[in-house]
This record gives C-alpha cells, sequence and structure tokens, in this order.
C-alpha cells in the first residue's frame, strides 16, 4: 500500500467485530481503494511445476531452480526477483530433500521475513503479522491435532542456523493462515494457484452483501469499491459465496472464520426466499414432495462430484438430466439447487461442445443468478461471461453478444480495465459485435462466412470443468 492509498483508508475499531478499515474519502464503482503485494505468498502443492513462484502466472515451459530443482519460474527476471524469498527456502530444501506442503512453505517465508524485518509494522502495512488474529484458543480437537502436525513439520524444515521461534509464535503463525490465507488466482482469474498473507487486507471485516469486492491482479490483491461508498462507511468483502441460505453462510463463516455474521442479510434473511424458491400455483407441489426432491438433488450433486473427479462427464451429464427432470416440477427458477444443477450442466455440455443444449442451460442460470447476487458480483461476472462464450459457440450471436457486454460492464468494475480477463473480454465483445451487425445485415452471409472460418481454425475446446466449489475469498487447508 502506497502512502497515498494508507490515507485513503482509517483503521478503527468495528462494533462487534474488532477492528476494521472505513473509507476516508469518497470512493466510486470500480475504483481500487488500494492495492497490497503478498507479505509471503507461495504456489500450491499440485502446482509448483505449473506455476511461476513469483508472478503466478500459468506457462507451458518454466525454468526450474537449478540448486533446488524444486521452484520453477517464467524466466531470469521472475528468478532474480524470487531470490530474496527464495534463497533461505533454496538451502533448506537441499537439506530437508523435498519441499514441505504449502502451509509449511507459507510459514517458514514469513518466518524468513520476519527475521529478516522484524514482527513489527513493515513498509506500506497498517498492521503487523504479530498482530494479526490466528484464532488458536477456537480450534477444535482435529485442529489442534493438525496444527500440532504442522508445527513438527514445520521445525524438521527450519535451519538450524535461521533464528529460532517459540511454539507460540509458530503456532500463532499457522493460526494466521488457518484463516487469513488469501486464495491467489492464475493471470487470467480463472483456477486458483497459491495462497498468501496480505496483512491490510486482513483488517476488511465480512458482510454477505459487501461494498467492496477483492481480485489478485499482476501480482498484487486489489480491494475495489462495488458502488458509492461515503467517508466513514466501514469497508467490507464477503468471505464466502453468497449462493447459499443464510443459515449456511453462518455456519460455514464460524466454522472457518470463528464469528458470527450479524449482517442484514443474514439477520434478516434477505434473498433466502428466492433461493428456497418451488413452485407456484395450482401445481404447487406438497412439503414432501419438495423434501424429496431435494435430498434427491443432494445425492445427485455428490455422485456428480465423484464422477467429474473421475473425468466421466458424459455420466455428468446423465446424471444432470436425470436430476434437472425431477427438479423443473418442483423447484422454483431462483432454487440453488436448481442453479447448481443448470451451472454443472452447461459448464459440461460446453466442454464436451453440445453448445446449444448448455447454451439453454445457461440461460436459465444466468437469469436465475441476476436475481439474487449482487449487480456488480465478480461471480456472477465470470458465469455471465461463460454463458455468452456457450452462446456464441451455439451460433447465438445475439444473446451471446448481450451477455458479453453485461459480462464486460460487470468486470470493468470487479476486475478493472487492465486485468488479462477483462482485457479478454473486450476483444471478444469487439469480436461479437461485428459479427451482430454482419448477422443483422445478411444472416445468410453471416453463417457462410462463420462456417467457413471455423473450418479454417482449430475449435476453440472449452477448458476442462473442475471440480472446485466456488471458492470464499480465503484459502480453506484442504
Amino acid at each position: 500500500m502506497t502512502p497515498g492509498e494508507m490515507e485513503m483508508v482509517e483503521v478503527f475499531a468495528s462494533e462487534g467485530k474488532g477492528r476494521g478499515l472505513k473509507a476516508a474519502k469518497e470512493f466510486w464503482a470500480g475504483d481500487v481503494i488500494f492495492a497490497e503485494p503478498a507479505y509471503a505468498a507461495v504456489v500450491f502443492d499440485s502446482l509448483t511445476h505449473l506455476v511461476c513462484h513469483t508472478c503466478f502466472k500459468r506457462q507451458e515451459k518454466l525454468h526450474r531452480c537449478g540448486q533446488c530443482k524444486f521452484a520453477h519460474y517464467c524466466d531470469r527476471t521472475c528468478q532474480k526477483d524470487a531470490w530474496l524469498n527464495h534463497k533461505h527456502e533454496c538451502s533448506a530444501v537441499k537439506v530437508h530433500g523435498k519441499a514441505p506442503n504449502e502451509n509449511i512453505r507459507l510459514a517458514a517465508r514469513i518466518m524468513w521475513r520476519t527475521e529478516r524485518e522484524g514482527g513489527g509494522l513493515t513498509e506500506g502495512c497498517l498492521v503487523s503479522i504479530d498482530d494479526l488474529q490466528n484464532h488458536v484458543e477456537n480450534f477444535g480437537e482435529e485442529e489442534k491435532k493438525e496444527l500440532r502436525a504442522d508445527v513438527e513439520s514445520f521445525l524438521n524444515f527450519w535451519p538450524a542456523q535461521s533464528q529460532q521461534f517459540g511454539m507460540q509464535y509458530i503456532s500463532h503463525i499457522f493460526g494466521v493462515i488457518n484463516c487469513n490465507g488469501f486464495t491467489l488466482s492464475d493471470q487470467r482469474g480463472l483456477q486458483a494457484v497459491g495462497v498468501g498473507i496480505f496483512p491490510n487486507l486482513c483488517l476488511v471485516n465480512h458482510d454477505c452483501w459487501p461494498n467492496c469486492t477483492v481480485i489478485f491482479n499482476n501480482g498484487k490483491i486489489e480491494l475495489r469499491a462495488l458502488g458509492k461508498i461515503s467517508p466513514g462507511e466501514e469497508l467490507t468483502v464477503s468471505y464466502v459465496d453468497f449462493l447459499n441460505v443464510s443459515e449456511e453462510r453462518r455456519q460455514q463463516l464460524q466454522k472457518q472464520y470463528y464469528f458470527d455474521c450479524t449482517c442484514e442479510h443474514c439477520q434478516k434473511g434477505i434473498k433466502d426466499d428466492l433461493m428456497l424458491a418451488v413452485k407456484e400455483g395450482e401445481n404447487k407441489p406438497s412439503q414432501d414432495v419438495v423434501k424429496e426432491v431435494l435430498q434427491f438433488s443432494k445425492d445427485t450433486l455428490e455422485k456428480i462430484n465423484k464422477a467429474r473427479s473421475e473425468g466421466v462427464y458424459h455420466e455428468v451429464v446423465k446424471l444432470c438430466r436425470e436430476c434437472l427432470k425431477k427438479q423443473e416440477l418442483v423447484l422454483g427458477d431462483t432454487n440453488i439447487y436448481l442453479l447448481r444443477i443448470l451451472s454443472i450442466a452447461s459448464e459440461v455440455l460446453s466442454y464436451l461442445q453440445m453448445f446449444e443444449e448448455a447454451a439453454g442451460y445457461a440461460k436459465r442460470m444466468v437469469d436465475g443468478y441476476m436475481k439474487i447476487y449482487h449487480p456488480n458480483n465478480a461471480q456472477l461476472g465470470m458465469a455471465v461471461m461463460r454463458a455468452g462464450v456457450t452462446h456464441w459457440h451455439a451460433s447465438l450471436i445475439e444473446a451471446g453478444h448481450g451477455m458479453i457486454c453485461k459480462a464486460y460492464a460487470i468486470l470493468l468494475v470487479t476486475h478493472g480495465p487492465t486485468h488479462p480477463i477483462t482485457k479478454d473480454l473486450e476483444v471478444m465483445r469487439v469480436q461479437s459485435e461485428m459479427e451482430l451487425r454482419m448477422f443483422q445485415q445478411n444472416e445468410f452471409m453471416y453463417y457462410k462466412m462463420r462456417e467457413a472460418a471455423l473450418k479454417n481454425q482449430k475449435i476453440q475446446v472449452m477448458p476442462e470443468p473442475t471440480n472446485e466449489a466456488s471458492s470464499g475469498l480465503f484459502h480453506t487447508k484442504q
């Protein structure tokens, strides 16, 4: 955070929440309130050879550290930039024989920086690592057991010649990682690739209907305003996906972050009725039928997760179709279980290049999302973008262009014009606009030219569906 950005926010005592941040000036939708580099960050264990350990970009060919053979980089520039944070890790990995898991590596990087700079306030930080919440006292027996295992693994990895820290401080660092580790995405914001600690971001409290959002862009997190924020107003972000009823969100927040959410949407159950909607009118189903269909939906989602993890996508499609057949007679258009099945069906069918059917499901999903999510929600923007691309592939150019324009408007606020995904979307928007004009002028010629163009280029395959649930703001230890 720059000195200028530090003047735009103010640390204060937020009633019932502890410390918080409030605006010191007026902000408008899309404004960057502050940007912050990671205090320390690491690549996930499963991606250490696929993602640059400095800039967190996915690359086909990465340069490997010649010493430890573990760290990978885009090029010599990234490798040089990483050396201050990697040199102790490099030696430790060589001595240890292999790299430990991501939690141990992140804790070690934090403590090497603490050893180098001290545990107090560092430049650009409003709070020190030492003063961040760790919630160790709230840990259950299983979490305490995992903590003891992490501490033991850390001590086995930590070099004898480095500064030695007490057990209490090591436990504090693991507690901080457990509840404050922020998920880092790749350069296009499409895949989670790592975890980092951002002290200033840790001061921003939760609200299920927040006035800010956080994205990772060009090596830094950006806190961006979702609408007008007045001076003195508390800055908030959502730690969890809104697409859950208030009771489930509160349980998730209590389990992962150890607090009871008292936001207006949770207290009043705002939008719960939409997320639990059932068919109305003469054919309104009985409570027993609704209960049966909801249980069937939950069981189907478990089967779908298993099939997706095994890459059996045609089985996923079959399960989705069967579930939708039961749901459509009973559940309302905004019911979260219907929307979850529609989302999976559209994603997997797009990957299988069954675009027409995928587009139909995507349209219904987006229509439901628009009634539930905040109008400038980042997940809504990404979902609308995917639906627009699916419609384009299905030759539904008018609907596709409309969705791409809508997604672009949302992502300008949530991601900003310089983010790679927004730049990609701008290219799509211009291309689809040109195609729409051609379509409106001569529909027959448009389809002929499109057919010829697609024959002369490789079909763009949609990304392989992931089995990851919609992630929250902060990383949860697996």
